[in-house]
């Protein structure tokens, strides 16, 4: 049976092999029973996830030379034969040549905090590559006011991995018409919508949805709220960082989340209000049809959101390469008449709603249930940004 991740061991040839061997041999056995594979050459690995062992110092130049730069350098160390400080130097210098990695630290061979981490980081990386395999259709631009959300589709591919298909919207309003049928309230959006996905491959999509209004008195409202349930990430207004965002929490964390305007704040409080029109089923307790909020036509779903752990995110800045972050509590679910149909409001824990107003990164955030600031912001840290801090925007 293939194993779920390698391991690859690294020691000093000034080392007594036996001695490093009796050492290593307890973490060893740790790894291969979450699942790893202990191998003899990097290309064995063949596309799995792929650790360094650290056996001892005097390693730093052969772990280098063993790393081919291509994913992060994921670094196992211990306690003993100066572990450590060989993983700290090959990770620093790997970080100035322009890598990503982590130092996965076993303080002993029953170290079942740092065996966690260790299957943590193996997920992080079918995460990321997981992300690479995907493809993200754009259906039309992204909508004219969408000034900060428009980064380039080569940008997507290289900082975060999904290949961009671009699909037009004469391409998609036809295939609505086609769709359509008699008495459809949707202009057959839902079924065009699914045709589209299938045929494409994507994994999730975004879509210029004020279009509809015009061309078909219609909304996609309903179906992006479907499809998000159905696996596919789905948000409109052709907004990609939300799109992308969504695609990061599904692959990484198997979540389900709501992209939706920052409609109200209140720094004082640490409250910010969140409104939208597509929110997925899944995410609401109840829920009742309604009319889109700005159009006055088609149908939107007007859910309640239940109290609770909630995580905000919003990714941004011309590269992709910038994070906002923050935990909170669900405190209450509205119907006023002036928003998106599902309002909720967010009384943040971490990071500070006046962010929002003094280096926004744009529009819309992406709200996935439970606090995951922890794991999205060690992901992040680890294959995108320079850094990540809890409590503000990472400077890009």
């Amino acid at each position: 049976m293939t194993k779920r991740f390698a391991v690859l061991l690294v020691g000093s040839p000034l080392h007594d092999p036996a001695e490093v061997a009796a050492v290593v041999a307890p973490y060893l056995s740790g790894l291969e029973a979450l699942g790893g594979e202990l191998l003899q050459r990097p290309p064995e690995a063949a596309g799995r996830p792929l650790l360094f062992l650290v056996a001892t110092g005097g390693t730093e130049e052969a772990v280098l030379d063993l790393w081919d730069g291509s994913g992060p350098l994921l670094l196992v160390a211990h306690p003993g034969h100066n572990s450590l400080p060989a993983s700290l130097e090959a990770l620093a210098a790997a970080r100035q040549q322009g890598g990503r990695g982590r130092i996965l630290y076993l303080d002993g061979p029953g170290d079942e905090e740092g065996l966690r981490s260790a299957l943590a980081a193996v997920e992080d990386v079918e995460a990321w590559q997981a992300l690479g395999r995907s493809r993200l259709g754009l259906v039309g631009k992204p909508s004219d006011w969408l000034v900060a959300s428009t980064p380039d589709a080569a940008v997507v591919r290289r900082v975060w991995g999904p290949e961009v298909i671009q699909v037009g919207m004469d391409r998609f309003l036809a295939a609505c018409r086609a769709a359509s049928v008699e008495g459809s309230a949707d202009g057959g959006v839902e079924a065009a919508l699914r045709a589209l996905a299938s045929e494409e491959r994507l994994d999730a999509l975004t879509v210029r949805c004020f279009d509809l209004i015009g061309a078909r008195q219609a909304t996609a409202c309903l179906a992006l709220s479907a499809l998000n349930d159905e696996g596919v990430a789905a948000g409109c207004e052709g907004d990609l960082p939300s799109a992308v965002a969504m695609l990061w929490v599904r692959r990484l964390l198997g979540a389900v989340s709501w992209m939706a305007n920052p409609a109200r704040l209140d720094p004082a409080a640490g409250t910010v209000t969140l409104a939208h029109c597509t929110v997925p089923r899944s995410l609401v307790t109840a829920v009742r049809l309604d009319t889109h909020f700005e159009s006055g036509l088609g149908r939107a779903l007007a859910g309640t959101v239940p109290t609770g752990p909630v995580t905000l995110v919003r990714i941004g800045g011309r590269g992709l390469d910038r994070l906002w972050l923050a935990e909170g509590e669900v405190v209450s679910s509205g119907t006023e008449p002036d928003l998106c149909r599902t309002q909720a409001t967010v009384r943040l824990a971490t990071g500070r709603v006046g962010d929002l107003l003094t280096d926004p990164l744009g529009n819309h955030l992406v709200m996935v249930p439970g606090h995951q600031a922890g794991r999205l912001g060690g992901w992040w840290e680890a294959f995108v940004g320079p850094g990540y801090q809890s409590r503000s925007i990472v400077p890009g």
